[in-house]
């Protein structure tokens, strides 16, 4: 395999060195239009001053959410005013097995899509990590079946959300540790039907700060699949962008400069 891997992704270049991911790119960060706390303005400012180059956004949105035209222009307005690379993007849950996604109506305003499984998708709807936990405990299913349907979801998903945008895959099998499941459970023909889809449709995996996820078990194979990782700090404060702990362990030959 080569030093380097590159996908371009509406226009940018993502480089993923074999052993690294690029620290100055934070690939998913919120505001307080959804499940943060600060402006657009005050995280523009947060990433500059950790020394970022580029920043998306990803707050999380579905078929109620009507504000992405604001969320859209304040991120517009903030390119004027940082020398930072800013995108636009949205954070959209896999809600069914087959995996249809929770789309807001309009989807024009949109650079990047992220997609996550946050519970799990049934053909009826979603579980939440309770009540996973609940059927687990009762026989009702198995930590094999679940792995399965996490993966199986998780692959049609950004099947799915690759016609529309670029696609970005957010803390991968995090569901699984809350759940109180090791991603031992996914097998290796598992990860490399995820992996090989993640090439197919071009989509790049988010290592996420604040989930710990994916393990760097999973890390280690999509990257030796040739998947681009990008460095992910789920931020819901300011003070928590580009600033990596889990994914300098992960990663102890990340690079910071250019």
């Amino acid at each position: 395999m080569g030093a380097e891997r590159e996908s371009v992704m509406n226009g940018t270049t993502l480089a993923a060195p074999a052993d690294a991911v690029d620290l100055r790119s934070d690939a998913h960060v919120h505001t307080g239009f959804a499940a943060g706390r600060d402006s657009v303005g005050v995280v523009v400012s947060a990433a500059d001053r950790a020394g970022l180059t580029s920043l998306t956004f990803a707050d999380q949105v579905g078929p109620d959410t009507t504000w992405l035209p604001a969320y859209a222009d304040a991120v517009r307005r903030a390119r004027h005013r940082t020398e930072l690379s800013l995108r636009i993007g949205a954070e959209v849950e896999v809600v069914r097995e087959d995996g249809w996604l929770a789309w807001p109506a309009d989807l024009g305003h949109l650079e990047v899509v992220s997609v996550a499984v946050s519970g799990l998708p049934l053909a009826q709807g979603s579980l939440t990590p309770r009540e996973v936990r609940g059927q687990l405990a009762d026989g009702l299913l198995t930590a094999d079946r679940v792995a399965e349907i996490v993966v199986t979801a998780t692959v049609r998903g950004i099947e799915r959300a690759s016609r529309y945008a670029p696609v970005q895959l957010a803390r991968p099998l995090s569901l699984l540790a809350q759940i109180g499941l090791d991603d031992s459970a996914v097998t290796p023909e598992i990860l490399g039907a995820l992996a090989a889809a993640c090439r197919a449709t071009g989509t790049a995996v988010e290592v996420s700060e604040a989930w710990r996820s994916p393990s760097p078990r999973v890390v280690a194979m999509v990257r030796d699949a040739g998947v681009v990782l990008l460095a992910a700090s789920d931020a819901r404060y300011a003070a928590e962008v580009g600033q990596w702990q889990y994914l300098n362990r992960v990663f102890p030959k990340a690079k910071y400069e250019a």
